[in-house]
């Protein structure tokens, strides 16, 4: 498999015209940690390109391995033929959100989020080296359960062959992040509207087995 370059983790990505923001500036980060650490702890991206000359965005899993993101779909879905037609690869725009808490100010105007949020810009290419696409096939399943790669039947030849996978480096990446309370007007201080904080969290529940389960299979340690 064709290595990507890892970086160490103290090196911040170098910031681009396309990655400062336009508004509200303080909150981009262009830290690598902080980047790995949203991207690493999200389900979905978001994958946005340009189809026939209007803009597409599709959800989508993904995951990343140094400083690379994959990302996996059906070998008949249009952003992965795109990306395997054209030897340039395929500009895309990648992006992931958590949404930590709900906002709420004493006046509708300032209401808000705390999130982290990563926008990554690029060309994404489709994998076509065998070792990287199974490491990738990997890599896609172990995000979203650590260890489960290993527990599982890997993909055969026509698994395989009905499979495709996309890589985009990590070069012009930004994070951008919100903590904190409302930011309310001084006027409005004394209004009689509650105003805080709603903490919000994804939360894991209790494993619910298959109906066709054999009986007494027990459940993994990871889950």
């Amino acid at each position: 498999m064709e290595s990507a370059m890892s970086q160490p983790t103290e090196t911040p990505y170098e910031p681009t015209e396309r990655t400062i923001p336009t508004r509200s500036r303080e909150r981009a980060s262009y830290d690598r940690e902080l980047v790995h650490s949203i991207l690493d702890t999200a389900y979905v991206c978001h994958l946005g390109f340009v189809r026939d000359g209007a803009p597409v965005v599709l959800p989508t899993l993904f995951a990343r391995v140094d400083e690379r993101l994959y990302v996996h779909g059906s070998t008949g879905s249009r952003p992965l033929r795109m990306a395997g037609q054209a030897d340039p690869g395929l500009p895309v725009c990648l992006t992931v959100t958590h949404v930590d808490g709900l906002v709420l100010a004493r006046s509708a105007f300032h209401h808000s989020l705390n999130y982290r949020s990563v926008v990554v810009h690029g060309t994404a290419r489709q994998v076509t080296d065998p070792a990287e696409k199974r490491t990738a096939l990997d890599a896609l399943v172990d995000h979203a359960i650590p260890g489960r790669a290993a527990d599982s039947r890997p993909a055969d030849a026509k698994e395989l062959a009905a499979t495709a996978v996309l890589r985009l480096d990590l070069t012009e990446v930004s994070a951008k992040t919100r903590t904190g309370g409302p930011n309310d007007d001084p006027a409005d201080l004394s209004l009689p509207y509650w105003a805080g904080v709603v903490p919000v969290a994804v939360t894991s529940g209790t494993p619910v087995p298959a109906a066709d389960l054999a009986p007494g299979t027990p459940v993994p340690d990871y889950l």
